[in-house]
């Protein structure tokens, strides 16, 4: 079976990453031949990444070759796409797709319909505001990451609808015991772009720290973030896709805090994927998918108040036996669920069950 992914970003971009690109050797062995064509490209991210903007040119380079790409679609049995064919364009390409019978796999990890029906602009709101409840509805199956973005699927009236929740290898991540011998260690992993839930929560990290001596390791933050958080011994460590595992598996306890909004619903718990990949117990604020993964599956705590954080992490950095406890359920929890390894074989039947629909 031939598959077309149309990926928003090349490996360097995490969703892309995750949610597919990491998916492709199984589905090789699967029987499943996957040509990948990312909307954007390495160096739209690099520079992305370090002038926080977006090249005019170079975007409207990469929308004309995404546009040739789709004259291919007859080559294949079914096609992948990750969000939408062309951000901030309305549903013309999908509507096609099901007009001319080619069906399509939409995958969501985020809530990218807020990008439209809660933007600044009233034209994006007025005139792309239901966007992706269009590309749901016309899909052959909506994949969505969690329940809220699920529900939003079932809203727009999308045919089928599964869940995959964003996952790990197993392989790569290992349970391994920090040192004893050294400071306690509050982790967190992630990207500039969300830092600033760790500074929501620092005056409960400030007494979390003076009364266990523990540190904070940030891997994924800015330097800057050192200015914010006055006080607090922090280690800011740049993330690497080869060195992450390593790193996260020297915490005692992963931490992902999130404001309760709209945005945050949509997120997809990875943090504490990773967290519990490397036996580490979590604490995270009750938003979203995060009530889920913590209370399902004993791993951790949830926290909203700064009272209920200082709390949940001084109760865990300081009793052993329920950092393993939890660590080990989060651990089981990935073997069984949130994983590469159990989640490959769903992903290939799902886009199997499309390409046939296709084809009858």
């Amino acid at each position: 079976m031939k598959v077309l992914l149309l990926s928003k970003y090349p490996r360097m971009g995490a969703s892309s990453r995750l949610r597919s690109l990491q998916y492709l050797p199984a589905l090789g062995g699967e029987g499943i031949e996957v040509t990948v064509s990312s909307l954007f490209d390495d160096e739209y991210l690099t520079e992305l990444y370090a002038r926080g903007r977006r090249s005019k040119s170079r975007s409207l380079m990469s929308y004309l070759k995404r546009f040739f790409v789709l004259l291919t679609v007859f080559r294949y049995d079914v096609l992948w796409v990750e969000y939408e064919v062309f951000p901030y364009l309305p549903a013309f390409a999908e509507r096609l797709l099901r007009l001319l019978g080619k069906p399509y796999v939409v995958d969501y990890d985020d809530a990218v319909f807020h990008n439209y029906d809660r933007s600044g602009s009233w034209l994006i709101r007025a005139f792309l505001g239901k966007k992706i409840d269009a590309v749901m509805r016309n899909a052959a199956c909506v994949v969505a990451g969690n329940e809220y973005l699920a529900l939003r699927a079932r809203k727009a009236g999308a045919r089928r609808i599964e869940r995959i929740p964003t996952v790990v290898d197993r392989e790569r991540y290992q349970s391994v015991k920090p040192d004893q011998r050294k400071k306690p260690v509050i982790g967190w992993i992630g990207s500039p772009s969300t830092q600033r839930y760790i500074v929501d929560i620092r005056d409960a990290l400030k007494r979390v720290c003076d009364e266990t001596g523990a540190c904070l390791l940030l891997v994924g933050a800015t330097d800057s973030v050192r200015e914010q958080l006055p006080g607090i011994p922090v280690d800011v460590v740049r993330w690497t896709e080869e060195s992450e595992a390593a790193l996260v598996a020297q915490m005692n306890v992963g931490m992902m805090p999130l404001e309760d909004g709209p945005w945050e619903k949509g997120k997809c718990g990875y943090k504490l994927i990773q967290y519990m990949a490397c036996g580490v117990p979590v604490v995270a604020s009750p938003v979203g998918v995060n009530v889920e993964i913590v209370n399902e599956n004993h791993c951790g705590q949830l926290a909203e108040s700064v009272t209920e954080w200082a709390e949940a992490l001084t109760g865990i950095l300081r009793s052993r036996p329920r950092q393993s406890e939890l660590g080990m359920a989060g651990r089981k929890a990935v073997e069984q669920k949130y994983s590469l390894q159990v989640q490959a074989p769903v992903l290939a039947g799902i886009l199997r069950r499309a390409a046939q629909r296709g084809n009858s």
